[in-house]
């Protein structure tokens, strides 16, 4: 029986954890691309080293071309710059835009049949990118947002209640950035609304925090952002996917008029499983979080419409 062949493009921090994940729960050959000669060769060398101790097969494959990812299941793409000092919006849309075509291009010239996860900022956009240059069904293009800030908020949610985070249940929606919407209304803890165990203040301060959760770590940092949440989100996306889990998880999906959203890549609750996009789950939102969701995908669509003129 053929394994699965899952493609990792980029080796930065996010890209080689999301390859290590992988690796390890032993499903999976796993194929790192990255353009810096080296870098993925070595990566994926010292985690094939890493497979007789942890448990699973040395199956990883580190490349600086394409040629090793043709027939790939799931294609993940993480290659990109960061923003740096002196550069505008424009210029990183420009820049990840030139990359993220480049990579969807081979995804579909050599892959044709592959489930693409995109994970390379500002999120929303590239998946418009990636979507526009490998002409799949919107099925098979899913970007990777809202897991990841779900996860923050459970996070900060279990930590103000003293509470496991296991038993925190929630989800943040809209576009990935400072206009997410994080939806209270559907946020539990063992089956109890939140808003019953926390004040509305308190709440409104954690949902600012979920927002800025990113910046947060940025700012720890100095130098680099996150990537060991970024890559476990990425891996519970494939673990659905490869598994056929069927499981209802905030991703960014291309909208048409779900959430009175036409033709916008926003996070929406997906069912997620084999064939990739199963179904957008629409869920009942108060007004405040209508209202939310509606000015993020304003956002989304003008950071679209910007990339349509560069």
């Amino acid at each position: 029986m053929r394994r699965t062949k899952v493609t990792v493009v980029g080796a930065g921090n996010v890209g080689a954890s999301c390859a290590q994940r992988i690796a390890e729960r032993d499903y999976a050959d796993v194929v790192l691309v990255d353009i810096v000669e080296g870098l993925p060769q070595g990566k994926a060398l010292d985690m094939n080293q890493s497979g007789p101790v942890v448990g699973y097969e040395p199956n990883l494959i580190g490349t600086n071309t394409y040629e090793d990812t043709s027939g790939s299941d799931i294609f993940i793409i993480t290659s990109g710059l960061a923003r740096q000092p002196g550069m505008s919006r424009d210029d990183l849309l420009q820049k990840n835009k030139q990359i993220v075509t480049g990579v969807a291009r081979e995804v579909a010239d050599r892959s044709p049949d592959a489930i693409l996860i995109v994970v390379t900022n500002p999120l929303d956009a590239m998946c418009h990118v990636a979507s526009d240059a490998t002409k799949f069904p919107r099925q098979r293009v899913v970007g990777m947002a809202g897991i990841l800030d779900s996860a923050r908020f459970r996070t900060f949610l279990s930590w103000e209640l003293g509470v496991s985070a296991k038993d925190v249940n929630g989800f943040v929606l809209g576009g990935h950035g400072d206009t997410m919407v994080p939806c209270v209304s559907y946020t539990t803890v063992a089956g109890v609304p939140v808003e019953q165990r926390i004040s509305a203040d308190r709440l409104e301060e954690i949902v600012q925090r979920t927002r800025d959760g990113g910046a947060e770590i940025v700012k720890l940092l100095e130098k680099g952002s996150a990537y060991y949440a970024p890559s476990a989100a990425v891996a519970e996306m494939v673990d659905a996917i490869v598994l056929d889990q069927k499981r209802i998880l905030p991703c960014a999906a291309l909208c048409q008029g779900e959430y009175g959203i036409e033709g916008l890549f926003v996070g929406v609750p997906i069912r997620l499983g084999a064939e990739g996009i199963e179904e957008i789950v629409e869920i009942e939102l108060n007004a405040r979080e209508r209202e939310e969701l509606g000015k993020s995908a304003d956002t989304v669509r003008e950071l679209v419409g910007t990339l349509a003129e560069i």
